[in-house]
């Protein structure tokens, strides 16, 4: 039994809730320590510390570490298109209006909420307001996400962007409705990949009976939606499988691999990264990746 120390977020379409609850890991003989994150940032700090070995996370916080000397690489994908705008009822969502940018309009000299800064959340919409040249938004980053939804409805915040389980917990319980779908946001975005210690390469078995494992969860989330909302409320006792079924259902699309596609996305925000002053340096592919892992387990086309 080999031992492997795991970073994830609250997010419940990571195969990291799935994993815990079925015990695939385990079978295949890894024996998993979990310790949970508020943000990927906070997953970075855990990993310059030498608290955990694999993490599941955002490319561009990942992206950031490695900038700073973490000694961290990107081993596999997970999911794409992880971020949605949400607002309370009196804001006009995409199909009211005739663009993003008039959507983001809305909020001059009022405050959009987000995950950590250097969250891929945080990045994408500090990105998208200078895009549009939308002057006057404070963006207001908060250290938990499950925060997010409350400080809209007591007016702390007018918006905000986040995960789709966000969303579905802002339509749930506050009566808040999405206004930007993750599909309009930056297309194919990483919202999280797989990646490791660097110190971890050399041991490929390992590795790949990780991500063989992880992509059969990734199969079962998009193939049986159902079942798998049923362990997913069994494994966190606090949301209904219905509630867990509708946050699969708003970007189901989960793959393990890195397809050309998702290496292109990552790239695009290097350049975003050190404009915001988040990267000193240009990184290349190869100083975020190491595809030889997930090639040999997932060679054929993606699923995303």
């Amino acid at each position: 039994m080999q031992a492997l120390r795991i970073g994830y977020l609250s997010t419940l379409y990571h195969t990291s809730h799935f994993l815990k609850r079925t015990g695939w890991l385990n079978e295949n003989g890894i024996k998993a320590s979990w310790s949970l994150y508020g943000t990927g940032p906070a997953m970075v700090e855990a990993f310059a510390g030498g608290e955990i070995d694999l993490g599941y996370i955002g490319l561009p916080p990942a992206m950031i570490g490695i900038d700073r000397g973490i000694p961290l690489c990107c081993i596999g994908g997970g999911h794409i298109e992880g971020t949605i705008m949400i607002a309370g009822p009196e804001y006009s969502a995409l199909q009211d209006l005739s663009s993003v940018a008039d959507v983001l309009s809305q909020y001059q000299g009022q405050k959009i909420g987000s995950p950590a800064r250097g969250s891929i959340h945080d990045v994408i919409i500090r990105y998208l307001l200078n895009r549009y040249q939308i002057d006057g938004v404070e963006v207001k980053n908060f250290p938990w996400a499950d925060l997010i939804p409350a400080a809209i409805g007591e007016g702390e915040i007018q918006g905000a962007v986040g995960t789709p389980q966000l969303a579905v917990v802002a339509q749930t319980f506050y009566s808040q409705k999405i206004i930007l779908s993750p599909d309009c946001l930056w297309p194919f975005n990483p919202s999280y990949g797989i990646v490791i210690r660097e110190n971890l390469l050399g041991d490929s078995e390992l590795l790949k009976v990780f991500l063989q494992t992880h992509e059969h969860a990734c199969a079962f989330l998009r193939e049986k939606p159902r079942e798998a909302a049923e362990l997913l409320a069994q494994e966190s006792k606090a949301v209904s499988r219905n509630f867990i079924l509708n946050t699969l259902s708003i970007s189901s699309k989960y793959c393990a691999s890195l397809p050309a596609e998702y290496l292109a996305s990552t790239l695009e925000f290097v350049p975003v990264l050190k404009e915001m002053g988040y990267l000193k340096r240009s990184l290349r592919q190869e100083d975020i990746f190491n595809l030889s892992f997930i090639q040999a387990i997932h060679p054929e086309p993606h699923h995303y």
